[in-house]
C-alpha cells in the first residue's frame, strides 16, 4: 500500500489548482493526483476536444490569476472565445474511498493506459480532496429498441471519438437534448455538411438560454457582465450581504419598487438576447427559444461562440428541429411521440450528467423547512416560482432519479458537515459557474487553510495565551449553514441545477467574497469605490492570494 500526505482526486481545473496551491504553502509533503481520463484537464482533456469546441469565455477571463494566456503563446485574439485544444495545452479510476479510523483514507484505483489497464493501486492518505467535478459520468437514457437500432449511440462526451467516422459515412445524424452540447455537436455535423434531426424532448425542460458574447443594448461581454458587483445586487442571493452592501440588496429585494427595478432589469437582460437571436423571425429558429425566463437559470446560460451563423443552418433545413419524445428505436430509425419516424445513422445524446453525492448527510427534515422560511423571508420574489414544464418526464434508465435530485450538502460547498472538525477530507469543483478558474483558486486557497487548520476561524489564541490551534467548528452552525445555503440554490434556480448542487451565475464572486473572508483576506479588491461597484471581476483581480494569505497568517499566528 502506498502513502501520501495529501492525495487529490481528478486533474481537472480544481484539481491541478488544489495541487498547485498546497505545494506552494506546503513544499515538502508528499501529494499525488489520481485521474481516471488518459490526459490532465479534466473537461479539456484530449479525449474531450471534440472539432470547434470552444469555451464560453473571451481571452483573460478564464485562467489562472498567477499564469495569465497570453496572446503570443497561445496564438490568441482579444475578443474571441478559447478553443479547446488551446484550454488543453494551458493546462496540461477510482474504485473506492474508505475512511481507516485514525490514519486517514484509503484509496482503491484501476490504472488507465494500454500496459496497466486495470491494474489495481491502493493508497493512504493522511489528507482526501476529491476534485472529480459535475461533468465526469454521462447520463446516457435507455431506449426501447436500442439492441436493433445498429447505429452508433453514444454520449455527447465522446464526440470526438465519433464525430468523425459517423460525418464521412453518414446521410443524416439524430440528437436528443436541449444543452450547449447538443448545440456543439449540431454545429459539428452540419459544418460539414451532414444534415441533423435535433430532437428536445416535449417532456424535457426545453432549450438551453444561449446569447452572443455581447449581450444588452450596451453590448457587454457576458462573462464580464456577470462579475459587475453591482449587478449582482440585482440577484437574489443568501449569501450575498458577505461583500458588504447589504442595504442595497433589503432595498432591492424586500421593497415593492425594488422587485420592480429587479424585474426590469431581468426582462431587459432576456429580451435582449430573444431579440439578437431573432427566434420569432423563422418557424424552425423558434423551436430553440426558451421555455423559461431568463431570472431562474444559471451557469446553464450559453454563449454563442461559432464562427458563423448557427441559427442559419437552422433556417436553410441543414438542422431541422422537433419538439417530441423518442417512444423507440428500429433499425437506423428513431421513431418519436408525434408519430414521425426518422432515419439516424447515429444517436447523439446530450443527456447531461450522473450527480450522485457520495457523501452521507445529516438528517436535515427539520432545518430544511426552517431554511425555505428564511430564504422566503428574504427574497419574496423567489416565492412565484415558475412553471417549468407541466408535461415533464424524467428520461427513461433515470432509476436513481430521486438520488440523482437529493442536493449536495457541503459546508461551503466544500466540506461535509459529518467530517467539519477532521480536516482530513474536501470537495472541490462540485459546482457550475462561469468564473470556474477564479472559483477554483479561492476554494483551493480555503480547502489548504482548512485542512492545515489555519482559517481566521482557527486564529485564536489557547487558555494559556502563548499558542494558537485549530478551532472546532460548532456542529449546529455548520448545519444550519450548509442546509441554508445548499437550500437555497432549489428556489434560485429552478430551471438550472439548483436543487442538486451549486449553480453559480452572479453568486459567484459572492461565494468568492465569502471565501476570502473565511481567510481573513481582503473581499473589496478594486482600487476605488466606482471601480468596486463598476468594473467586473476577473482572474487578475485574485492575483497573489497565495502570497497574501501567507503573509497574513504568518502575522496572525505570530501575534
Amino acid at each position: 500500500m502506498e502513502d501520501a500526505d495529501l492525495l487529490i482526486i481528478g486533474a481537472g481545473w480544481h484539481g491541478l489548482v488544489m495541487a498547485k496551491t498546497y505545494l506552494e504553502v506546503n513544499p515538502s509533503v508528499k501529494l499525488v493526483i489520481l485521474e481516471s481520463a488518459e490526459s490532465i484537464g479534466g473537461v479539456w482533456s484530449k479525449r474531450r476536444l471534440y472539432p470547434g469546441l470552444k469555451s464560453n469565455n473571451l481571452l483573460g477571463t478564464y485562467e489562472y490569476s498567477d499564469f495569465p494566456m497570453d496572446q503570443e503563446t497561445f496564438g490568441l485574439k482579444p475578443g474571441e472565445p478559447i478553443p479547446g485544444h488551446v484550454l488543453h495545452h494551458y493546462l496540461r479510476q477510482v474504485e473506492s474511498v474508505e475512511r481507516k479510523d485514525g490514519k486517514g483514507w484509503v484509496v482503491n484505483s484501476s490504472e488507465v493506459g494500454d500496459a496497466t489497464a486495470g491494474k489495481m493501486r491502493t493508497i493512504l492518505a493522511k489528507k482526501l480532496v476529491i476534485s472529480t467535478g459535475l461533468t465526469s459520468e454521462p447520463f446516457v437514457p435507455a431506449f426501447l429498441g436500442s439492441d436493433s437500432f445498429d447505429a452508433f449511440i453514444f454520449h455527447a462526451k465522446y464526440l470526438l471519438d465519433n464525430v468523425e467516422a459517423t460525418s464521412n459515412n453518414s446521410s443524416n445524424i439524430v440528437i436528443l437534448g436541449g444543452s450547449k452540447s447538443a448545440f456543439d455537436a449540431a454545429y459539428a455535423y452540419a459544418s460539414t455538411g451532414t444534415t441533423v434531426d435535433w430532437i428536445t424532448r416535449e417532456t424535457g425542460h426545453g432549450p438551453v438560454w444561449i446569447a452572443p458574447p455581447y449581450v444588452t443594448p450596451l453590448k457587454k461581454r457576458l462573462e464580464k457582465l456577470v462579475g459587475v458587483r453591482f449587478l449582482t445586487w440585482f440577484s437574489p442571493c443568501i449569501w450575498g450581504d458577505s461583500d458588504g452592501f447589504g442595504g442595497a440588496r433589503k432595498f432591492l429585494h424586500n421593497t415593492s419598487i425594488g422587485r420592480w427595478i429587479v424585474d426590469t432589469f431581468w426582462y431587459i437582460l432576456g429580451n435582449d438576447v430573444m431579440t439578437v437571436n431573432g427566434y420569432d423571425k423563422h418557424p424552425e429558429t423558434v423551436k430553440l427559444k426558451p421555455w423559461t425566463p431568463a431570472f431562474w437559470i444559471a451557469s446553464s446560460l450559453s454563449i454563442l461562440n461559432y464562427p458563423i451563423d448557427f441559427f442559419q443552418f437552422v433556417r436553410d433545413g441543414t438542422i431541422r428541429v422537433r419538439v417530441a419524445d423518442i417512444t423507440h428505436l428500429s433499425p437506423k430509425t428513431v421513431h418519436l411521440s408525434n408519430g414521425e419516424s426518422i432515419h439516424g445513422d447515429a444517436l447523439v445524446c446530450s443527456t447531461g450528467w450522473k450527480h450522485r453525492p457520495c457523501i452521507k448527510f445529516y438528517p436535515e427534515d427539520v432545518l430544511v423547512g426552517k431554511a425555505d422560511n428564511e430564504i422566503l423571508r428574504r427574497f419574496p420574489r423567489l416565492s412565484a416560482q415558475p412553471v417549468i414544464n407541466e408535461k415533464y418526464k424524467p428520461l427513461k434508465g433515470d432509476d436513481s432519479a430521486k438520488a440523482l435530485n437529493r442536493p449536495f450538502r457541503l459546508y461551503r460547498f466544500i466540506v461535509p458537515p459529518a467530517y467539519s472538525n477532521d480536516r482530513s477530507i474536501g470537495f472541490s469543483g462540485m459546482m457550475m459557474t462561469i468564473h470556474t478558474s477564479s472559483c477554483a483558486q479561492a476554494q483551493a486557497l480555503w480547502l489548504t487553510a482548512y485542512l492545515s487548520g489555519c482559517l481566521l476561524h482557527d486564529r485564536k489564541p489557547s487558555k494559556e495565551g502563548q499558542s494558537t490551534h485549530a478551532e472546532d467548528f460548532a456542529d449546529q452552525e455548520v448545519q444550519w449553514e450548509t442546509i441554508l445555503q445548499s437550500q437555497f440554490g432549489k428556489w434560485r434556480y429552478p430551471a438550472g441545477y439548483g436543487k442538486r448542487f451549486p449553480d453559480f451565475v452572479f453568486d459567484a464572486i459572492l461565494y468568492i467574497d465569502m471565501l476570502l473572508k473565511d481567510l481573513g483576506l481582503k473581499w473589496l479588491r478594486k482600487k476605488s469605490r466606482w471601480s468596486e461597484w463598476f468594473d467586473p471581476y476577473g482572474p487578475d483581480d485574485y492575483r497573489g492570494l497565495v502570497d497574501e494569505w501567507r503573509i497574513e497568517n504568518v502575522r496572525s499566528f505570530a501575534t
